[in-house]
């Protein structure tokens, strides 16, 4: 049966919560981690501590589903139909998903039940209906040949985490690698395991053989490098830091220079012109900088804005975000969560102290709640006169912390927005048609957003240039090539 979000808080604060493998043949139990929720810091529960040896098995036991056909010459309606029967179950379950994302990473309860959870289930089913509707091609050749282009599932596909956005992420990954026939290993950020632990249970309830889809849980230096190094995967999909990002091209280099996607960091720029309509920015403004306290990648931490406009856009933005509310994300009113763990937390912490000393003016929050559970939660903070040199305006904080660059005309506006290692995505608010064409083709981003913050949706893919990634985009039909070869078929007459 499904729990409740009080039953899962209930099972939080006995230390109750759990998450391990799941591998056919995985019979000894391993050591287990202590699983910390950054709500109060208290341990929720254990995760299972995987080892080279766990991924070892996991790999053989994928890697022979693959070969048997169980799921890879699975016809598509069905392999549609088990994946439907497996959202309908995640959404019998979704209050306890949510709770589960709630206190293993601090996120507010809101919007796991509002945004994340129904995000997560239009993906699966978005991808299970994708699966019969997409076809090869016939290649234009003369009457003396016939030439198929088939695309087939490349086999082993490892799926490595992030800890922001736990089912979301797991469904981005997971959802086009089986649509297309492979088998799939998932490694969930060791942070934040649990939600990842129950999607996989019901996916074998649903239908999903085990072998296709196996979970090893535990540390990234571990299972992380051991996915990474090990001969036998296919591909693997990662999502993360820009510094994991490398050792993963190390990893395949040395290895059998398997696949890697990588989509990593960003420092997105938010430009807001002149003639921009101010009232209906303000809240796209303040969720791209502050949903999910700033700890995602497509984070518009950057306002660029036009000069003659700054102040009275900051005045609207300080007004507004006054009624942000930081606390428990258990509170359902609460918007700001904690960061997600002390080293994190600390990180975003330097960001704030080091701001003024570089110029930066602080207008809007500032403070530290060390009064709050844990002590990691940062209200919402507004730095102004940031300088395109400073680490503020340059480095990613993945913190609740908007720097503040005005500009005066559009080719500095555009300068300023592309200067970063960066290119995730980006955001422009302004009336004029043209003035929005051209600056969106202008800026070096994956996602551009006009008039509004968006990364999109199920339909779009999402991804980076320059130090954000590369290899392969998430959501749309073309995170479907990330997982598939194309094979040419030539019949000579």
């Amino acid at each position: 049966m499904p729990l409740t979000r009080e039953q899962v808080f209930a099972q939080a604060r006995d230390g109750r919560l759990w998450a391990g493998h799941l591998i056919p043949g995985h019979d000894v139990p391993g050591t287990e981690l202590n699983n910390t929720t950054p709500i109060d810091n208290s341990v929720i529960g254990a995760i299972e501590n995987g080892t080279a040896g766990d991924v070892d098995l996991a790999v053989r036991v994928a890697r022979a589903t693959f070969k048997s056909g169980e799921w890879s010459a699975l016809a598509p309606a069905e392999r549609k139909r088990v994946m439907l029967a497996w959202a309908d179950l995640m959404e019998a379950h979704l209050e306890e998903l949510a709770a589960l994302d709630c206190v293993d990473a601090g996120k507010p309860i809101t919007e796991c039940l509002n945004t994340d959870l129904p995000a997560t289930l239009e993906t699966f089913r978005w991808y299970a209906e994708a699966v019969d509707k997409c076809f090869g091609r016939v290649a234009p050749t003369g009457p003396q040949a016939m030439g198929l282009i088939v695309k087939e599932p490349i086999g082993v596909v490892g799926t490595v985490l992030p800890w922001n956005f736990p089912a979301q992420m797991y469904a981005w990954k997971v959802a086009p690698a089986l649509a297309a026939g492979n088998s799939v290993i998932v490694k969930p950020a060791e942070l934040t395991s649990l939600s990842a632990y129950r999607m996989t249970q019901l996916a074998h309830q649903a239908g999903v053989p085990a072998g296709a889809l196996t979970l090893v849980t535990g540390l990234g230096e571990e299972v992380g490098q051991a996915i990474g190094w090990h001969m036998d995967v296919d591909v693997v999909s990662f999502t993360g830091s820009t510094e994991v990002g490398r050792y993963f091209l190390r990893y395949s280099a040395d290895s059998n220079l398997k696949e890697i996607v990588l989509e990593c960091g960003g420092k997105s720029p938010q430009v807001v012109f002149d003639d921009a309509d101010l009232d209906g920015a303000v809240d796209h403004v303040l969720a791209a900088a502050f949903w999910n306290m700033g700890e995602n990648c497509s984070c518009g931490s950057r306002l660029i804005v036009q000069s003659g406009i700054k102040d009275a856009l900051l005045a609207r933005l300080r007004e507004r975000l006054a009624q942000w509310k930081v606390g428990l994300p258990t509170d359902e009113s609460v918007q700001i969560g904690p960061m997600v763990e002390q080293v994190h937390f600390e990180k975003v912490r330097a960001f704030l102290q080091g701001a003024e000393a570089e110029g930066a003016r602080l207008v809007h929050g500032g403070r530290i709640r060390s009064d709050l559970g844990s002590g990691w939660y940062v209200e919402p903070t507004i730095f102004d006169q940031v300088s395109s040199g400073s680490r503020l305006f340059q480095e990613e904080v993945f913190g609740p912390i908007l720097a503040v660059t005005p500009f005066e005309t559009e080719d500095q506006a555009i300068e300023l927005a592309n200067d970063s290692h960066y290119g995730l995505a980006a955001s422009l608010y302004t009336t004029d048609v043209r003035r929005a064409q051209r600056v969106a083709r202008a800026i070096q981003a994956g996602t551009v957003s006009v008039n509004g913050f968006s990364e999109g949706d199920i339909t779009t893919p999402f991804g980076g240039y320059k130090q954000s990634g590369f290899g392969g985009r998430d959501n749309g039909l073309e995170a479907l090539d990330q997982y598939q070869q194309i094979k040419t078929i030539w019949y000579v007459n």
